[in-house]
Parts: C-alpha cells; structure tokens; sequence
C-alpha cells in the first residue's frame, strides 16, 4: 500500500558534511519514488560533534551521547524539520521522547576498510605504522591483532581523513566501508576488511530515519521505504549494545544477518531469525570477549551481553569507563 499523499513539502534535516548530504540524496530518492509528487527539501544543520572535528580532539574523550543527533532531534521536536536522517551507529540506543526511528534502510556494506598509503594492507604495515581511527571499537581490534602498529586518533570527515593518510600524516586509517562507497572513494581502499578481522560497530552501515512518533503522515510515508533484513540486524546489533550499556564510543562490536528466509509477512510476528557476531575487548586489545548466537531480533542481543557479561565483560566495560 502506498503512502497517503502529502500536502506540504517534508523538510529532511542531515548533518552538512557531503557525506551526510550524500547519504540524504538517496533517502530523498527512496521516498520520492514511495510518493510520486512528493516534494522534499533538506536542511543542513550542525552538531556538537561536527563543531569539535577542527580542533582534533578524541571522540571517547568528549563523552557524552548523541554527539552527531542531539541537535537533529531537537529540530525534529520544535518542528523545524519533518524527517533526521542519520548514520544509525552514530544514533544513542536510548530513545529521545517523543521520537521513533520509523524507517531503517539503505544498509551498505556494514564493513570496515583500510586506507594505507603506498597500498599495504593490515598484514603488511610495518611495525609502529602510524594508524588513525577516532573508534575505540577499531583501536581494540587493531592492538589485538596488530599490537606493534602505532594507533592515533584521527578527525575529519571521510573526505579528509583518507587525504591526511596521502599527505603522510598517518601510514593508514580505519574507516567505515559504507561511508566510503557512497563518496565514491573505492579508489583509496587498500584493504576491505573481512568481519573476521575487523568486527564492525552496531548498526554500521544503514541509515536511520526519525520522525516525530506522533505524526501520522510521515510514519505512513516512512514505512514505505522501511527494509525488514536491515531492521532485524540492526535491533539485534543494537539490543547488544544496550543490554550492555554501553555508549556509541565503548569497544564492543556486534554484525547479524538474517539467518532463514521467511515470507514477507512473518517479520511484524517476530518469526524472523537472525546470527549475529559480537565482541567486547579492552582498548589495549589483550582482553576480547566473544559471543555468538541466533534467534529473533528482539531476544538475541539480550541474551548474548548476558553471555558476554559472564564471560568478563563486564570487568572489560567498568575498566573502559573508568
């Protein structure tokens, strides 16, 4: 069933950076095709996290939540903007009042990927290589498996980060697949890096969509470009992350696929299944915690922090916070 007819433009408010704009290009391509005659605009607006990249300051140690939504949510609540499109890794588990990711689509490669000059891949760096990354996540999962590599925090948007490796300011830098791709920056790829290697962060890759919960027209329009597989992974990566109440910025990783084929109608019954992969690791990479699992998307990443917690996590998370 198609979206009701709208009577008004719907204004999408994004971060500026061109990656945000890139990824809001397409949102607005999703939903013009789910409502012919549909009317957008988007508005750029500035977060707190876009305001610190200048001066270079680590992410973990700015702290708090919502350093790249706050602002967007804000908007969205004082009726600003109709629609927030976001990278949903960059979203709070903790829901804002009044708001409902009613749409969680367009998952690109949920990957990360290595940018290395001279074009070395992990294997090959040479001992006390300069690599950047503003993740604790990837600091955890490069100590643990490359412990003599020299690993900095590195700012910037996408664009940016990949030329300070080509200025020679870092031998090379983690950064999401996704991001990558959808600027148009395979080129600069040394090394895509296989989950095996580098476990990816909860909702990695897909975008979320929030709209006010209590307005009706744009949850109509919203399920429309909904997408059920990218859903269920992404509430099972995300259950992981809040059971273990952990921030956007804590060391723990988590990647699920849909697991068994269902007919379209089973994933409102919760009937879909998933397996996900997990881990949580100390930020000097000698203690990695691992689970794995499957079942429905609502139970699965509960039940493997209990796992992961039992197992040490829990001492690996206090530790992380101080």
């Amino acid at each position: 069933m198609s979206a009701p007819p709208l009577s008004a433009a719907v204004v999408l408010g994004t971060r500026a950076s061109a990656l945000a704009r890139a990824q809001t290009s397409r949102v607005v391509e999703l939903l013009e095709a789910a409502g012919p005659g549909l009317v957008c605009d988007v508005t750029a607006l500035v977060t707190q996290g876009d305001r610190t990249q200048a001066s270079g300051e680590p992410l973990p140690e700015i702290g708090g939540k919502g350093l790249f939504t706050l602002e967007l949510e804000r908007a969205l609540l004082d009726g600003e903007i109709d629609l927030a499109v976001h990278s949903l890794k960059d979203l709070p588990t903790e829901a804002q009042q009044g708001v409902v990711v009613a749409a969680v689509c367009l998952r690109e490669d949920a990957r990360d990927c290595l940018v290395a000059r001279d074009g070395l891949t992990l294997s090959e760096l040479p001992e006390r290589a300069v690599v950047g990354t503003s993740s604790l996540r990837r600091e955890a999962q490069l100590r643990a498996r490359r412990p003599g590599l020299e690993i900095r925090s590195i700012r910037g948007n996408v664009d940016t980060r990949v030329q300070k490796v080509r200025d020679g300011d870092y031998d090379a830098a983690v950064l999401a697949a996704a991001g990558v791709k959808r600027l148009g920056l395979d080129g600069a790829v040394s090394e895509w890096l296989a989950p095996e290697t580098m476990l990816p962060a909860p909702g990695q890759g897909a975008l979320a969509i929030q709209c006010r919960a209590d307005d009706e027209r744009m949850l109509a329009l919203l399920v429309e470009i909904d997408d059920p597989d990218a859903r269920a992974a992404t509430t099972a990566e995300r259950g992981f992350l809040d059971a273990l109440g952990g921030g956007c910025a804590a060391p723990v990783a988590a990647y699920a696929r849909v697991a068994s084929p269902r007919p379209s109608d089973t994933v409102s019954q919760g009937m879909v299944s998933v397996h996900m992969d997990a881990l949580v690791a100390s930020t000097d990479g000698r203690d990695v915690v691992h689970v794995s699992g499957e079942g429905a998307p609502d139970e699965l990443g509960v039940r493997l922090a209990r796992e992961a917690l039992a197992a040490g996590a829990d001492r690996i998370l206090a530790a992380s916070r101080g």
